[in-house]
């Protein structure tokens, strides 16, 4: 009887549950282990004082097509919500609202109409962002950092404040003078300049771990609490995972879906496996402040706020709001007490319902680790090894994507593709336990 491979993905994240599935689906049987309890990895839920709240705001825009496709494939659909048009409020302290909505124009024209209205912007300001969105266009080998192509461009410090800054510094999570103009200009052609409707934004109505759950569910073993810290190898062949607490487990492939420090203490000797360079990722955090009120304050969904810390808000559900704060080297370490009054003073601050609502309670997540800057120079690597059977996954990986669920999915997808591929070269019809329980053996003798 011809036995199916039999694979081991390490992390629990989209990286590692979306390989996982693309695995399972042409019939291979597949072994998650994550060291946490949770599943989701950077895109979990967890109960804060008896509600349960993700980890962070996570949204994807309708460009984020692998991410929709995941959503489509696992049956959460019906609870994905998508704007039928690229429309945001702009919160600020020194003016009423604001709206920034595409047209029906064609890309880029439709974001035409949104400007000549949009008060935040001077009219020499909106010139020149057109100008330096149609070099965008046709840019495709910037240098440098992201904050120097704008200067280039002669974009003002209220263009920054007001257009380029609230968009660019939460999808790269990093400020523009540490990001290279390469990613920050991928991210406008792909959201802004390719197609009306890209820009679009979408999230999950329901807490982001009925995602990782319903994809878990689809493999054949989740181990929870398993942390792996190395590989069992046969020559060029991996042969099973070294689990924490001396046991082991065998595998036929393995992939491994971790940050690039994880995965560096997992492989030993990083470059003899053919990984290169990862020392060179520095991680930027996250910070989310969850407020709840006693009545609704933001009056629509999200918006976006300037010159505050918190650059974004999202009402939840009627009276709780998460505010998301990105590139928060200087935050996440502060108490929860401070970041929770900070949340709530720069909602008050744009708010006028917030500053009259009563704070019932409050919380901050972090993740100090939340994604890689994408500085200029960072070279990430592809989802091959040298090993042909073990191949690696994670939003930091070289999807060209910057560092994001999108970027995580597509980067499963591909790891799950180049194990497919390369196969042939190592797999073989066995009987009985075969090269599986040899390897086990192995494992167990350890």
């Amino acid at each position: 009887m011809t036995r199916q491979p039999r694979v081991a993905v390490v992390g629990a994240g989209l990286a590692g549950l979306t390989a996982g599935l693309a695995l399972a689906k042409r019939g291979w049987r597949v072994d998650l282990y994550e060291r946490s309890r949770l599943l989701g990895g950077k895109a979990t839920s967890f109960e804060v004082e008896g509600h349960e709240v993700d980890c962070g705001q996570h949204v994807v825009l309708a460009c984020c097509t692998a991410t929709l496709d995941l959503i489509e494939e696992l049956g959460l659909s019906d609870s994905l919500y998508i704007q039928p048009r690229f429309e945001v409020t702009v919160l600020s302290s020194t003016r009423p609202p604001a709206r920034l909505r595409a047209s029906s124009w064609p890309a880029p024209l439709h974001l035409m109409a949104g400007f000549a209205r949009y008060p935040h912007l001077s009219a020499l300001d909106r010139i020149q962002v057109g100008r330096a969105l149609v070099a965008a266009r046709g840019d495709v080998t910037p240098q440098g950092e992201m904050a120097a192509w704008l200067r280039r461009h002669h974009q003002s410090p209220r263009a920054l404040r007001a257009f380029w800054e609230p968009f660019l510094v939460p999808a790269l999570n990093a400020p523009l003078d540490r990001v290279s103009a390469a990613m920050g200009l991928f991210v406008i052609r792909t959201a802004f300049l390719g197609d009306r409707d890209a820009a679009r934004i979408a999230y999950l109505t329901v807490p982001l771990a009925r995602l990782a759950e319903a994809a878990a569910a689809r493999l054949d073993g989740v181990h929870l609490r398993q942390a792996v810290v190395g590989l069992h190898r046969d020559g060029d062949r991996v042969t099973g995972v070294k689990l924490s607490g001396g046991t082991g487990a065998a595998c036929d492939a393995c992939v491994i879906a971790v940050p690039p420090s994880r995965l560096s203490a997992i492989l030993g000797d990083a470059p003899a496996c053919g990984v290169d360079g990862l020392d060179a990722f520095a991680a930027m955090p996250i910070v989310d402040v969850h407020l709840w009120y006693d009545r609704p304050v933001l009056g629509c969904d999200f918006a976006a706020l300037l010159d505050s810390p918190v650059q974004w808000v999202f009402e939840k559900t009627p009276g709780y709001v998460c505010c998301s704060l990105s590139a928060a080297d200087d935050l996440v370490q502060r108490p929860e007490r401070e970041l929770v009054e900070l949340g709530r003073t720069a909602l008050a601050a744009v708010l006028p319902q917030a500053a009259r609502a009563q704070l019932l309670r409050g919380a901050a997540t972090r993740d100090p680790d939340a994604t890689f800057i994408p500085a200029p120079g960072v070279r990430r690597p592809g989802a091959t090894t040298a090993l042909p059977n073990l191949v690696i996954a994670g939003a930091w990986t070289d999807t060209g994507w910057p560092a994001t669920i999108e970027s995580a999915v597509r980067s499963g997808r591909t790891a799950a593709l180049t194990l497919f591929s390369n196969a042939a070269g190592w797999t073989t019809a066995t009987t009985g336990t075969g090269s599986a329980g040899a390897a086990l053996e192995v494992a167990r003798a350890v």
